[in-house]
């Protein structure tokens, strides 16, 4: 016994010690970080500098946090914040030192939204009379919008470059699903929720071609144009270079005006040189977007005033809540806090949301609405503000939407998955017994009873009318004027201002400003919200886009991925089967 006692006291002091040996490591290497940022945010950018924008990072709606251990290693660059990257750009514009900024955007994973906005701070940067050269080994569509803002674009003479207007692909799954039997029981209201469509029937609806193709008309003229304006090329011109496929090879885009020239990547930089006028031996100081912004403070402790931004990314659950799941937990107790908070002067609701839960939804919409009698609540829409997205922003005063966001969708479906065919084609039989004759309620193992198919569909019909309702009283419409514009129909930011589902046209730093007017303060400092923990599982949600990749598996299970999620993420197996979503992810490219 006393042999056991010493053996295992051995062990806890190795441990201990092993332990303690860690925590002094991790505080030399803190302390080390410390020093380097210190000095990182002191060292002077000097005349021969130019922001070094590589934009074919992931770029997400907001960076994750980084430690200093995560600094030392580099890990904060693998992943761009688009406010810290707009904030570079305008800090850029506004120092002295900075002469230009060097582009590259062949491949810009952020999605049409956050392009643009990106392009809008360039183009704010470029009117201060600095220069923006762009180059790149391949332009894809999205990139070459991005790059177009640029003085002078570039491509590799081996290149690629891409121009061929707008597409939309969606995968139908009712033959896969009869071969299988795996299926999904869909019960809906709307005839535009094609979301669903695609396990019901093999072709698209005329309904859904409508909408998709009006959405993608929308966002075409709005990049078309603004590529027309830049380059000085008329909208009709680049219509006809998409209809006929005229860019085949890098010489085509030159003859066609849309690029400046054939150029390698070091005889760009040679042209920057010159620019700046410094010699061919010497070399021009590439500033990243990290130390741009160490050049100065993000946060004046002078300044008692606070705008607080509440990033609400991606799908509407029930639960609790994280950086990109938007549940009632953390989200509602981060809104009461900050109604209460004095320093708090206004509140932007950033919303980048497909929906999902219904009843998460309406707790949220709740919420908003009290949170928006204490201070100024403006939403902010990023990619996506449909269904559940759309639900919540009403709650808000003041709706702001970029020309190619999408939003709308106002209908509500519910899709349980049933596997009966499947299991009992493997030999497997589901049985049950029951005190009543609905006692069982929903299975995926057994056809949907009618009784229970006709409960969701008066549950969809109530939260149907309280969607609507709520759109009509947050934007002033009336029922009938609702109803046309819902039943599960999708909008452009362009085309909801027209309609009156929002208020005005400008992004995240216009929304800011906005409410900064509403507030009426004109110093005041940003703050990020919700707040959450800075742990191994966060970290690795912050850098795995640059580590992810679509199998072709991953490609086919994509549309099914928000609703199994959507069972998995229930927690005390509440039976919130209504919801208001954009299950399957509308790919524009």
């Amino acid at each position: 016994m006393n042999f056991l006692r010493s053996f295992f006291a051995s062990v806890l002091g190795t441990l201990t010690a092993i332990g303690l040996f860690f925590v002094m490591i991790f505080l030399i290497i803190s302390a080390v970080a410390s020093v380097l940022n210190s000095s990182e945010m002191g060292s002077s950018i000097n005349s021969t500098s130019v922001l070094d924008l590589n934009l074919n990072l992931p770029v997400v709606e907001r960076a994750p946090a980084f430690d200093e251990i995560q600094k030392i290693l580099g890990l904060e660059e693998q992943v761009i914040g688009l406010p810290q990257l707009i904030k570079a750009i305008q800090q850029a514009a506004e120092h002295p030192s900075i002469a230009g900024i060097r582009l590259r955007s062949d491949f810009v994973s952020a999605g049409w939204t956050q392009t643009h906005s990106i392009r809008n701070a360039l183009k704010k940067f470029k009117s201060k009379g600095k220069f923006i050269y762009a180059y790149g080994d391949v332009f894809t569509q999205k990139g070459y919008f991005l790059a177009s803002v640029a003085d002078s674009v570039f491509l590799n003479p081996a290149g690629v470059f891409e121009f061929k207007g707008l597409a939309s692909e969606v995968l139908y799954y009712k033959d896969f699903q009869e071969k299988y039997g795996l299926k999904m029981e869909v019960v809906r209201h709307g005839k535009y929720k094609s979301a669903v469509e695609p396990f019901l029937q093999n072709e698209m609806s005329e309904d859904n071609k409508t909408q998709i193709s009006t959405l993608l008309n929308d966002l075409w003229v709005t990049l078309r144009d603004e590529i027309a304006d830049e380059r000085n090329l008329t909208p009709e011109t680049l219509d006809a270079l998409a209809t006929s496929n005229a860019i085949a090879i890098p010489q085509d885009a030159v003859n066609t005006s849309l690029i400046d020239g054939l150029l390698y990547e070091d005889e760009v930089d040679q042209l920057i040189k010159d620019r700046l006028e410094i010699s061919e031996e010497d070399s021009f100081d590439k500033i990243t977007v990290s130390r741009m912004n160490s050049s100065s403070p993000s946060y004046d402790s002078g300044i008692k005033d606070r705008i607080a931004v509440v990033f609400a990314n991606g799908p509407i659950l029930y639960g609790e809540g994280t950086e990109t799941v938007i549940a009632q937990g953390v989200f509602i107790e981060t809104l009461e806090k900050l109604a209460k908070d004095d320093w708090i002067k206004a509140i932007v609701l950033r919303v980048n949301s497909p929906g999902g839960s219904s009843l998460t939804s309406e707790l949220l919409w709740r919420t908003l609405e009290n949170v928006k009698k204490t201070k100024p609540l403006i939403v902010s829409m990023g990619d996506v503000a449909a269904s559940g997205g759309y639900y919540i922003a009403t709650g808000a005063e003041y709706l702001f939407a970029d020309p190619m966001s999408i939003t709308g969708s106002i209908g509500v479906f519910a899709t349980l998955p049933n596997g009966k065919d499947f299991i009992e084609s493997i030999g497997i039989h589901a049985r049950s017994v029951e005190t009543h004759p609905n006692a069982l309620g929903y299975s995926p193992f057994q056809k949907m009873s009618k009784a229970f198919e006709s409960q969701i569909q008066k549950g969809i019909e109530h939260t149907y009318g309280q969607f609507k309702e709520r759109v009509a009283v947050g934007r002033s419409l009336g029922p009938e004027e609702v109803e046309s514009l819902a039943q599960g129909r999708v909008w452009s930011g362009k085309k909801a201002l027209e309609l009156g589902l929002v208020d005005r046209l400008g992004d995240l730093q216009d929304a800011i400003a906005y409410a900064a007017e509403r507030a009426g303060i004109e110093a005041y400092n940003v703050l990020p919200y919700p707040q959450f923990e800075e742990n191994l599982e966060n970290l690795l949600k912050g850098i795995s886009p640059v580590l992810k990749g679509n199998t072709p598996l991953e490609t086919l299970a994509a549309p099914l991925e928000p609703l199994f999620l959507k069972l998995e993420n229930s927690p005390h197996s509440i039976p919130n089967y209504i919801q208001t979503l954009l299950p399957y992810e509308l790919r524009i490219h």
